[in-house]
């Protein structure tokens, strides 16, 4: 099992909830583990447009996937859950990404990780902080 870690947020409906919907589609899902979660962060959106404040947090598990197949697991918990495609960095009700998989550095044209933004997002960084 490969230790990753997630980032989570939401920013449309019940937020809380929404991160909590995502938790436990998360532990139901094959080959995800999840071993320990950051408290929830209220923050400021970045960019266009204008929207609400999130939630966000960091999570870490140990999965069996290969990072496709975990990008595509997350991508069909997104969609389970009601999210949407509008704009990008949009509001969103659930938002899922890989910030990190083991110690690999993968750049693909859908799939970079690290989290290619990560580093410049405190909204990232501080609630991975906690959980490393």
């Amino acid at each position: 099992m490969i230790v990753c870690y997630l980032g989570v947020g939401s920013n449309l409906g019940n937020r809380r909830e929404n991160i909590k919907k995502a938790l436990d589609y998360l532990a139901k899902t094959k080959g995800i583990k999840i071993e320990k979660a950051s408290r929830i962060y209220e923050t400021e959106p970045m960019g266009d447009p204008a929207q609400g404040k999130f939630l966000n947090a960091a999570i870490k598990i140990r999965t069996s996937l290969r990072p496709q197949l975990l990008l595509a697991a997350l991508k069909k918990i997104e969609k389970d859950l009601g999210r949407k495609k509008t704009v990008r960095w949009g509001p969103r009700k659930i938002d899922l990404d890989i910030l990190l998989y083991a110690n690999k550095v993968i750049k693909r044209e859908n799939l970079v990780i690290p989290h290619p933004r990560m580093f410049a997002r405190e909204f990232v960084l501080k609630p991975l902080r906690e959980i490393i």
